[in-house]
Parts: C-alpha cells; structure tokens; sequence
C-alpha cells in the first residue's frame, strides 16, 4: 500500500478564483457537473472538507445515484464513502449533515489538547483522531492510508486545499469554472496565501478541458501518480 491516498482535489471557482460569496452554498456548477462529481465521489474512499465548510456549507457529502450507491454496495461498500473533518476549535454540532447522514464512518482529526473536548462533542456520531500537537496533512494522509483508504476526495475549503496543495500531497486538480463574477474580497477563496510547488519554473500539467454546459473543468495532473483514465 502506498503511504498515502491518491489524493484528488475537486471545487469550484468563480471567474476572479472565489469558492463563494457571504450567503451559503452560492451555486458555482450546474446539474450536468453536479452529476459527475457524484461519479468521482462514488470512486473514492473517503470525503474530506474543513470544519469551516462543515459549519457553514452543512454538507451531506453522500452518492446522490443510486445506481452508483448500489454498485458500491454490489462491492462490499458503504453506499458512499467516509467522511473525514479536521479542526481546531472543535466547534462543531453533532446533528449537522456531515454526522447525522450516510453510513460510512465519519473521522474528526483534532489536536492533542482538544481531543478530550472533541469526544465529549462528538463521539456518539464520529471517531475523534489525536492529531498530535499540530494535525499536519501530511500525517494525516499517512493515517488515512494506515486505514485503508486508497483513494481520498477533497472538498475544501480554502485553508484545506492550501495545506494539501502546499504540502505537495495532490495528484489531480478538478476545478470547475463558473461563468460569473463574485467581486468580493472577503469571500472566500480558493486558496489561502502559500509556497506552491506550481509556480512559473513548474507548471502543473493540464490533462483536460471540458464544457459542461456553462461552466467549465479543468484537470491537471499535480504528481507522477496522476491517472486520466
């Protein structure tokens, strides 16, 4: 087993590179993509997002298809994947979507102090991971693989693609581009400030473009380890 998932990032920007504006879930995609990322998620072992995204976005983050959720089941599966979070604060609410729905185990990654906090919170409805002093993503994606998980979805937001992307722990890049403007500046963005390994002397490798109704994908290799099939 390799000593992390393959690790594939999946969102989707406005045209000036914002994840959305200051009222929730900002409709960036259509349906036609909304259905392929239901696809993708169905490929993969486990979800993972923000607690940021959790308390805002209050995401399900399940296989929508039930054809796609049967064939996962057909294959010893849970009908979508595991769910994964990683906060500090842990100011979290065990009835949110992201706990209370699917049947695949939800993971909560937390650093050491705050994990007495964390299982008080929340392990009726996840298991709580000491992260250490500090969860690094790094760790955490060797954790995941020491659990089985081969193949790793993330989700966002910006702070947890900025980490993974800084950190050098993405193989594909899917960035959906929708055809407007948000024009503000304290809405969040795709990434945060951060050294990329992707800069001008390395360019990252763009595998495909595709229209799908409006909006358009992106698709970059980021590792030796990209797959386009």
């Amino acid at each position: 087993m390799s000593d992390r998932p393959y690790t594939l990032l999946s969102c989707s920007v406005s045209l000036d590179g914002y994840l959305g504006d200051q009222t929730p879930r900002l409709a960036l995609s259509n349906e036609a993509d909304f259905d392929r990322v239901d696809e993708v998620r169905a490929s993969c072992d486990a979800i993972m997002v923000g607690a940021v995204t959790v308390r805002t976005d209050d995401p399900r983050l399940l296989v929508r298809s039930q054809a796609r959720r049967d064939r996962r089941t057909a294959r010893g599966l849970a009908p979508s994947p595991m769910k994964i979070t990683v906060t500090n604060r842990v100011d979290l609410d065990a009835r949110s979507n992201f706990f209370t729905t699917g049947e695949a185990e939800k993971l909560v990654y937390t650093s050491s102090p705050r994990v007495a906090d964390a299982r008080a919170r929340l392990e009726p409805v996840a298991t709580v991971v000491d992260g250490g002093r500090r969860v690094r993503m790094r760790w955490l994606s060797e954790d995941l693989a020491d659990r089985g998980v081969e193949r790793l979805m993330v989700e966002g937001g910006g702070v947890v693609h900025t980490q993974f992307l800084a950190d050098d722990l993405v193989d594909e890049l899917q960035l959906v581009v929708a055809p407007f403007f948000v024009g503000d500046s304290s809405a969040p963005r795709f990434v945060t400030d951060g050294r990329f390994p992707w800069n001008a002397g390395r360019r990252a490798k763009l595998s495909e473009v595709r229209q799908i109704g409006d909006v358009v994908l992106l698709r970059y290799g980021l590792s030796p380890r990209f797959r386009e099939d």
